[in-house]
């Protein structure tokens, strides 16, 4: 099933898509649900952000290529993290399907992207073991945690190299059946193919992190959990087209434009 939020009379409702065909509901995936008669297509229909989470997660360094590639950027040796250790972003910086990423006018030319499985709670859950973890999981999207390398590198905390307005483009919807092991990621800037990986070879898998974090902390239903991204990552400009395709689940387009500029 695809669950979508959507703008209906200027307010956010869910929806529940099926082909090129937007049923709206009343509820939410996270409570009691119906269907109503109302039909629409998706063409015609304005997506949010599939959910807006009431706690924003990442996995952060996750993949081998991605740790060795960083450390090589920075003169260090790679050093892959030994446990599930999840950090934060903000709510903030959310964008939907086909939003802008805005880049601020003083911001580097080191603007990249990090596609990103996005992980969706399902349920209000802690002390998760390995054998029920994936049964508080409501379903899957895609991120693209947009990141500014010249402020990541100097700056104390993440607090604008990570979560600038716009930064974290997510969508366009929740996938809930997804066999993680099937999935594939692939990144295309201006219909150019700049990497494809496998989805679910992480250091540190959905089960790890859901387990080692439900030790200290509660979930809630909406929580969000982005994985990590593998590989190198490339600079996007003013005018670019990005597009980050998680087989099974979707694809999540998202133009740039750099503060200033106006549009392309």
């Amino acid at each position: 099933m695809r669950w979508a939020r959507f703008e209906s009379n200027g307010q956010p409702s869910y929806c529940v898509i099926e082909g090129d065909t937007v049923i709206p509901v009343r509820g939410s995936p996270f409570e009691a649900w119906e269907r109503t008669p109302e039909r629409l297509r998706l063409a015609d229909v304005k997506l949010l952000v599939p959910v807006v989470p009431p706690t924003f997660y990442a996995a952060g360094m996750n993949y081998a290529e991605h740790v060795m590639e960083v450390a090589e950027k920075l003169g260090r040796k790679p050093d892959l993290p030994p446990n599930a250790d999840a950090g934060y972003r903000t709510v903030n910086a959310l964008i939907a399907q086909g939003e802008t990423i805005m880049i601020p006018a003083d911001a580097t030319d080191l603007v990249q992207y990090e596609a990103e499985l996005v992980v969706v709670i399902g349920r209000r859950c802690k002390h998760l073991t390995r054998e029920n973890a994936l049964s508080a999981v409501l379903g899957y999207t895609i991120g693209n945690d947009v990141s500014e390398r010249t402020w990541q590198k100097s700056d104390r905390t993440l607090w604008r190299a990570k979560n600038t307005d716009t930064f974290k483009p997510m969508g366009p919807w929740i996938e809930t059946d997804v066999k993680l092991e099937d999935l594939k990621t692939t990144v295309r800037l201006n219909r150019e193919e700049k990497i494809t990986f496998e989805t679910n070879k992480m250091i540190h898998g959905v089960i790890d992190f859901l387990v080692n974090m439900t030790t200290c902390l509660t979930l809630y239903p909406g929580d969000v959990l982005w994985m990590g991204t593998e590989g190198a990552t490339a600079n996007m400009k003013h005018g670019d087209i990005c597009e980050i395709e998680i087989t099974g689940i979707g694809t999540l387009t998202n133009p740039v434009v750099r503060e200033g500029l106006g549009q392309p």
